[in-house]
This record gives C-alpha cells, sequence and structure tokens, in this order.
C-alpha cells in the first residue's frame, strides 16, 4: 500500500471543479453524486487504466486536476452516454471527459485520432482515410457493377453519387471503400428494398468525424458544415449519418 497521502484544499486553485459543477443538475451540488457506481457497472472502459466513470468524477470534484489531466483514461472513453442514461442524477460524465481532452496540448493528443483528423480536413471529401472522389466513385461503380450481374435479384440495384434532389443524402465510413468495399453493400440492399431515393455526395461523404474525439471544436465544425452543405447544394430532404 502506497504511503503517498493525498491532501485535499489548500491554496492550490482547481480548474476542473467549476466544470464538473457545471455538468450537475441543480447549482452544481457536488453532493448530488450519490457514488452508487451504476456509472461504472455498465461502462466499456471501465478497470482500463485503473480508472472507471465514478473515479474520474470523484478525482475532478476533489480538484486532483494534475492526475485527471496525465490520465490516458479520457481517451479510452468512447462517449457513448451509457453512465448518464443509468445515473440516478443524470451528470454528464462524457462531457466532462470532452473538456478534459481539449486541456492536452493539441500536438500532444492520440497521434491515431490526431492523424485522422488531420487527413479528413486536407479537402472536402472529409475522408480519415485520405481517399479522392475519383477513387470513391470508381469503386462504388465497380462493386455495385459487380453485384448487380452476381446477384440478378439485385441487377436494378443503384448507388448513386451527387443525385439531384433525392431525399436521402448518406455518408459513408472512408474504411470500407479504401479497405473492404463489400461491407457497403449491405446498406445498399436494404434501400434498395426500401425503395428509398438516396444519394452519396462526391463531397462530404467521409461518415467518421474523428475530430470530434480528438475535441476539436473547430475542425469537427469544419468536417460537419462541409457535409450538410453538400446535401443542401444537392437538395436532400434528410441527412442520414450511418456512423
Amino acid at each position: 500500500m502506497s504511503d503517498d497521502v493525498i491532501a485535499l484544499g489548500g491554496k492550490k486553485k482547481s480548474m476542473l471543479i467549476d466544470e464538473v459543477k457545471n455538468l450537475i443538475p441543480d447549482g452544481g451540488n457536488l453532493n448530488l453524486c450519490l457514488t452508487c457506481g451504476a456509472c461504472s457497472s455498465g461502462c466499456p472502459a471501465s478497470g482500463l487504466d485503473d480508472m472507471d466513470p465514478r473515479k474520474f468524477l470523484r478525482m475532478a470534484a476533489l480538484g486532483l486536476d494534475e492526475e485527471i489531466l496525465k490520465s490516458d483514461w479520457p481517451w479510452m472513453c468512447t462517449m457513448c452516454q451509457r453512465c448518464i442514461y443509468v445515473c440516478p442524477m443524470k451528470i454528464d460524465i462524457p462531457q466532462l471527459v470532452y473538456n478534459i481532452r481539449g486541456k492536452r496540448p493539441r500536438e500532444e493528443r492520440p497521434k491515431g485520432i490526431l492523424g485522422s483528423c488531420d487527413m479528413a480536413l486536407k479537402n472536402d471529401i472529409c475522408s480519415a482515410m485520405g481517399a479522392s472522389p475519383e477513387d470513391f466513385q470508381f469503386v462504388v461503380e465497380d462493386v455495385l457493377e459487380e453485384y448487380q450481374e452476381a446477384q440478378p435479384e439485385f441487377k436494378d440495384m443503384q448507388a448513386p453519387i451527387d443525385k439531384q434532389g433525392a431525399e436521402f443524402f448518406i455518408n459513408q465510413n472512408s474504411r470500407e471503400p479504401v479497405t473492404e468495399p463489400d461491407e457497403m453493400v449491405p446498406l445498399w440492399k436494404i434501400l434498395h428494398v426500401a425503395g428509398v431515393d438516396w444519394t452519396y455526395g462526391s463531397k462530404g461523404w467521409g461518415g467518421e468525424n474523428y475530430c470530434m474525439f480528438l475535441s476539436d471544436n473547430e475542425a469537427w465544425e469544419h468536417i460537419t458544415r462541409t457535409t450538410a452543405k453538400q446535401a443542401d447544394d444537392l437538395g436532400c430532404k434528410i441527412y442520414l449519418n450511418t456512423e
């Protein structure tokens, strides 16, 4: 057992306590957290890096800023919001996780997430894989033709790109056309059987947004607006995010 003693209080000013209070209902009463552990029981990240949502929240409430900011656990949280749904007091732990991610210098954030965000910002495709519009169109048309020929019941199936006036604008995880193109087909089949009027866009078709997970608000907004603009330019009524 460690002999280290964690001193509470003192003159050190915590920058996280106010944020915790803002995420707790009814005026920021820290006693609203019952430490019941419901948040931790269903969390897929519980136990990783010797941390769980309950411990994380209590550390923030106690002003242990330095320990939290050094921890890699906020990057292991998927922000699935399961903890909010089960919390009897509805404390927004994922928002606190997001805020803490944003306090780490951008260049020190996880390289995989950082690289994927920056790749998506290089063009209007918004693909974290860096796929070009020409490559995307080639793969979609090639795979579509293959299935139309191999499965006659889907000979009339379509996978349109930049179809003006389609009801639904649909995005696509760019990993699939780049590395596993056959995984695009089940969605096409569902849309075909359901008779849905839909289209991809040559811009903004990358469905993933790693800038959100990076806690980069400006980049996150840029990608979202790029995709939404393409849907508007095509005259689509509904934007359907498949991610």
